[in-house]
C-alpha cells in the first residue's frame, strides 16, 4: 500500500503523524471500504507541504508529468499498480495511445513520457505515442537527454476512432491536461480515455476538488479523531478577476483578509507563532503559473503591472478569470538546507514512489513549483509495503507513511470530484435535450 521511502525530514514523528501511524488498521480497513464505491483515477499525483502542526495537500494533479523523478530501483511498484488499473478500467485493452503534452523542447518531461511508456509496455501493453502538435504531420523521433529516443506520430480519426497510420488502439491515455480545451478530434471517440475528458483544466476547477477534498477529509478526521483542519488547508473562490483591467481587486482583497483572519485564530488555537499567509492561484491550470504568497490584503491591492501580468496568464496563453484563495501551508521540510515539499505518486490507489520538489530561491511560505525547482527521489529503504510498527516512531518509513495516507485521500477527493463533474454534465444534456 505505502512503500518505505525516506524523507528529508529528521527529529521526532510529529504528534498528527503518531496519530496516524497509531489508527493504522482502521486507516487501512476505511480506505478498502471507499474503494469499493469509488474508482480511482487512473494515476494521480499529489504536493504535500509538512508544517510540523499541519500535513496537508496544496495540489493534486490527474495528468502528472514527473514519471522519470521516480527512483527506477522499484520500477515494478508502477508495473504491478499500472496492470490493476488496465485491468480495471479497460480489460480487454492491448493496444494503448498515449497523447503526452505539446512540449517537445522540454526535455526532461519527454523524458517522463518514455518512462510513463516503458511502465506500460511492462505490462503487456503494445504502446504508441501520438500528438496533438499539428506541424508533427509524420512520425518524428526526438532523442532524449538520459538516452534513447521517442518516436511521436500524428493522429488519425476516423470515424468515432482515434489512432495512428496503421495502429487501431482499444484505449487512450492522456498525459495531456487540455489546458487549451478538448481539440476535436478527441471529441466523442468510442475508445475508453484515461482520465477522462472532463478530468483536463478546460472543465475542471481546483475549488471543486478542494470541496471534495473538504469532505473527505472532514469523514476521515471523525474517523481517526482529529480537528479537520490539520489536514485540511482553507480555501475560497473568486469567480470574475481580471488581473490586467485590475478588476475584482477589492473583492480578492476582502476575501483575503477574511481568510488570513480565520487562519489566525487556528494559529491562536495550536498557539503557532508564524505569520499566516495565502495562496492565490488560478483556478484551473498547472506548471505553477499564476500563484502568488500574501500575506496582507493590500498585496493584492498593491500589485505593479509585471506582477498583474504574471497572474493574468498561465499555460497555453489562457486569460484566468477564476482564482483560488488556499490558506498558506508552511514547508519545513529541506535538503542540504534548500527548501523542499514532498510529491507523492500513485496509479490506481497504490502509492507507487514520489520525490522532493526542491527549490534554493524560495523560501518555506512560497510556491516551489517554478523556474530554478530541481528534484530529489524518494529513497525506498526497503522493498516492504507498509509502514513498521515494530520501529521507533519518528523511522522514515512511518513517516512516509502519513504522506501516503494524505496523498491517498486527496486522490479519494478526485475521484468524487471527476463522479460531480461527470453526474453535472449529463444533468445539462438532459435539460438541453428535454428543452
Amino acid at each position: 500500500m505505502v512503500p518505505y521511502l525516506t524523507t528529508a525530514l529528521t527529529g521526532p514523528l510529529l504528534e498528527l503523524e503518531k496519530r496516524l501511524l497509531d489508527a493504522q488498521p482502521t486507516i487501512e480497513h476505511w480506505f478498502r471500504q471507499q474503494w469499493k464505491e469509488q474508482s480511482a483515477p487512473f494515476y494521480t499525483s499529489v504536493d504535500i507541504r509538512n508544517a510540523g502542526f499541519k500535513l496537508a495537500p496544496v495540489d493534486t494533479n490527474l495528468f502528472p508529468g514527473g514519471f522519470n523523478n521516480l527512483n527506477p530501483s522499484f520500477m515494478s511498484l508502477s508495473i504491478h499498480a499500472a496492470m490493476g488499473a488496465v485491468e480495471k478500467i479497460c480489460p480487454d485493452a492491448q493496444r494503448l495511445l498515449l497523447i503526452p503534452e505539446n512540449h517537445t523542447r522540454n526535455t526532461f518531461y519527454l523524458q517522463n513520457v518514455a518512462v510513463l511508456a516503458h511502465i506500460l509496455r511492462q505490462t503487456g501493453l503494445i504502446v504508441r505515442i501520438g500528438t496533438l502538435i499539428p506541424e508533427i504531420t509524420q512520425p518524428t523521433t526526438l532523442e532524449l537527454p538520459a538516452g534513447g529516443r521517442l518516436t511521436l506520430e500524428p493522429l488519425i480519426r476516423k470515424g468515432d476512432r482515434v489512432g495512428l497510420e496503421g495502429f487501431d488502439p482499444c484505449a487512450v491515455l492522456l498525459n495531456n491536461d487540455l489546458s487549451a480545451g478538448v481539440p476535436d478530434i478527441l471529441k466523442g471517440i468510442e475508445q475508453t480515455i484515461m482520465p477522462p475528458l472532463h478530468a483536463g483544466w478546460a472543465t475542471r476547477r481546483k475549488s471543486s476538488h478542494f470541496a471534495a477534498y473538504q469532505h473527505v477529509a472532514g469523514e476521515f478526521s471523525r474517523l481517526v479523531g482529529i480537528d479537520p483542519w490539520l489536514i485540511d488547508p482553507y480555501f475560497n473562490h473568486c469567480g470574475k478577476i481580471d488581473f490586467q483591467a485590475r478588476q475584482g481587486e477589492e473583492c480578492l482583497a476582502e476575501k483575503v483578509g477574511e481568510m488570513l483572519d480565520k487562519i489566525q485564530l487556528k494559529y491562536d488555537e495550536y498557539r503557532i507563532d508564524q505569520p499566516p499567509f495565502v495562496i492565490v492561484k488560478a483556478d484551473a491550470g498547472t506548471y505553477g503559473m499564476g500563484i502568488m504568497t500574501v500575506k496582507s490584503p493590500d498585496d493584492v491591492r498593491e500589485l505593479n503591472r509585471k506582477q498583474r501580468n504574471k497572474m493574468a496568464v498561465g499555460k497555453e496563453g489562457l486569460a484566468f478569470s477564476e482564482v483560488l484563495i488556499q490558506e498558506g501551508v508552511y514547508t519545513f521540510e529541506s535538503i542540504n538546507g534548500a527548501v523542499a515539499e514532498p510529491v507523492v505518486y500513485m496509479l490506481d490507489h497504490f502509492v507507487v514512489g514520489g520525490f522532493y520538489r526542491v527549490h534554493t530561491g524560495r523560501g518555506s511560505d512560497e510556491n516551489l513549483n517554478s523556474p530554478g525547482m530541481h528534484f530529489v527521489p524518494l529513497a525506498f529503504d526497503d522493498t516492504c509495503l507498509t509502514p513498521d510498527r515494530s520501529a521507533n516512531p519518528d523511522a522514515a518509513p512511518n513517516r512516509f507513511y502519513a504522506y501516503g495516507v494524505i496523498a491517498r485521500l486527496a486522490m479519494l477527493a478526485a475521484s468524487i470530484e471527476l463522479d460531480e463533474a461527470l453526474n453535472r454534465a449529463e444533468n445539462t444534456e438532459n435539460a438541453v435535450a428535454a428543452a
